[in-house]
């Protein structure tokens, strides 16, 4: 089932294509996706992301080893949410007055944002699809972006008691979710079995994840939320 809202961001970007609006940098829609020609996917996914920004989240990724949703290079989907996450926040990652901006519309009790440092390449105040070094949630070797539970952009913040908070953003665009349990998915249930063994036991010994019945974590957008939560 589509959503409106959906729809409507979907239509909007298709009107702008074939109006040949400079927003999207002369690019054309009709690039397969799903199978099939889609107006609403550029020809050329390089151009779905600010031209100011391009080459430096190309390499940003490139050199720290992250996977592009849906491929090897930036998708042309105009609704993808990886690319409006990076089109928004990637030009003020070593802003840090800008991100203490966005601290400051959470709570007013963070007074510093440091510099997060475990990117090999391009640190700054904001780091994107970050993951755990370690394979805490038994999800396999973390791979930045791909397979396993990731963060679309983080932010270390310092509180105005001196500890040091992660602040993990998760954006979205036009996502919506149907009502299946995650818990219960593949062909004999394979999926669900798997996703029981990994997270029963950690949502169990949470301290951040309280309830009596543990079924309602696999239901989207809350699965996402609980293993976020985890890791």
């Amino acid at each position: 089932m589509k959503s409106n809202y959906q729809e409507i961001e979907r239509s909007k970007a298709i009107k702008l294509l074939q109006e040949s609006n400079p927003c999207f940098y002369g690019a054309k829609g009709g690039h397969y996706f799903m199978r099939a020609p889609r107006p609403f996917v550029l020809t050329d996914g390089t151009k779905n992301l600010y031209k100011s920004i391009r080459e430096d989240v190309i390499e940003y990724f490139s050199k720290n080893k992250i996977s592009w949703w849906g491929g090897s290079k930036p998708t042309g989907h105009v609704l993808s949410s990886q690319i409006a996450c990076l089109n928004h926040l990637f030009l003020i990652r070593n802003d840090k007055s800008a991100v203490m901006d966005i601290l400051r519309n959470i709570s007013s009790d963070f007074v510093d944002v440091l510099r997060i440092e475990s990117d090999e390449y391009f640190d700054g105040y904001i780091q994107f699809e970050s993951v755990s070094i370690n394979a805490d949630l038994r999800e396999g070797n973390p791979t930045r972006g791909n397979n396993c539970t990731s963060i679309d952009a983080l932010i270390l913040a310092k509180h105005k008691d001196s500890s040091v908070w992660l602040i993990p953003i998760e954006w979205k665009y036009t996502e919506h979710y149907n009502n299946q349990d995650k818990s219960k998915e593949g062909k004999e249930n394979v999926k669900g079995i798997e996703r029981l063994w990994r997270y029963s036991e950690l949502i169990k010994n949470s301290t951040q994840l309280k309830s009596t019945e543990n079924s309602c974590f696999y239901y989207e957008p809350f699965y996402q939320l609980m293993r976020q939560t985890l890791w």
